[in-house]
């Protein structure tokens, strides 16, 4: 339905959907007349003003219904419900033929609309999302996983963002304002519990701070929200799948050659050994996956 979307467009659909963000792509003359020939439709049917808008709700009925039909869906809006929006399905209200009730929207707003160009976006409405939202789920991010976040995963947090930094060439500080983040969670990770003593010493003599981490559990939103995911174990790598299988294809163990071990009760010693090996995995890994150069 469009024409080759720019990499911009493609981060867009990468880092918004399935959500409530509507994409509007201009398409060209020629496109369109080949799109509707093809499908056997008027242009008027998918198109409007020569643009097209992109939708991938993320909801379960919304999910089955697409994957039953075998067929490309158009999604119209109901025109009599412009000045406020319904929280609940009345069939009574709208002229349609068949309404599948799933119980009230989500969110009291309307979607958000962004208008994609070349090489930037502007929005066209603002919804559920703002455009600070925007800017936030559009930042490069990567995500480790341990299992109580208090060792190995903050550790590879801590290590990483001082390797991001020094291939940018600017202050860990500078990070989110370059539109890095980089983050750790546990699976079985307790809330705002501090990391151990060991793995802060053990990182703090290679250049990294872990002295101001807190603990926090693996949610599907920073799931969701990652562009690459590092397990430190298949179990984890497990984990993650079950929480959230849209992901799979962006979990990656850190070590690709095993399970790294969990060093809780070790000396400080075996911390280290563990940071300059991680280290060492950390740059390989990054390099691979295009988040540094």
């Amino acid at each position: 339905y469009v024409s080759d979307p720019s990499p911009l467009g493609q981060r867009l659909v990468k880092k918004l959907w399935p959500g409530p963000v509507g994409l509007v792509f201009p398409v060209s003359e020629a496109r369109r007349r080949e799109v509707a020939e093809r499908l056997g439709i008027e242009e008027r049917t998918v198109y409007e003003n020569g643009d097209i808008t992109l939708r991938c709700p993320d909801h379960p009925v919304f999910a089955d219904v697409a994957r039953r039909v075998n067929a490309p869906l158009a999604m119209m809006r109901l025109a009599d419900v412009s000045s406020q929006l319904p929280r609940d399905m009345d069939p009574a209200t709208v002229d349609i033929d068949l309404a599948l009730d799933a119980g009230p929207t989500r969110y009291s707003k309307p979607s958000t609309l962004l208008r994609v160009h070349e090489d930037r976006y502007e929005v066209v409405r603002t919804g559920v999302f703002d455009e600070r939202i925007i800017e936030r789920l559009l930042r490069t991010s990567v995500l480790f996983v341990c299992s109580g976040n208090t060792c190995r995963s903050p550790m590879a947090e801590a290590l990483t963002r001082k390797i991001v930094a020094e291939s940018l060439g600017t202050t860990e500080q500078q990070l989110e304002v370059r539109g890095y983040v980089v983050a750790s969670a546990g699976v079985y990770a307790l809330p705002g519990t501090r990391a151990t003593p060991q793995a802060v010493e053990a990182v703090s003599g290679m250049g990294a701070d872990l002295a101001r981490h807190r603990s926090q559990p693996l949610t599907p939103e920073l799931l969701h929200t990652a562009d690459v995911v590092y397990a430190m174990g298949s179990a984890h790598a497990r984990a993650i799948e079950m929480m959230s299988p849209a992901v799979a294809d962006k979990v990656r163990p850190l070590d690709p050659a095993g399970d790294i071990e969990d060093p809780i009760g070790s000396d400080v010693g075996t911390y280290r050994s563990l940071a300059q090996k991680m280290e060492g995995l950390i740059r390989i890994r990054l390099k691979e996956d295009k988040i540094i150069t």
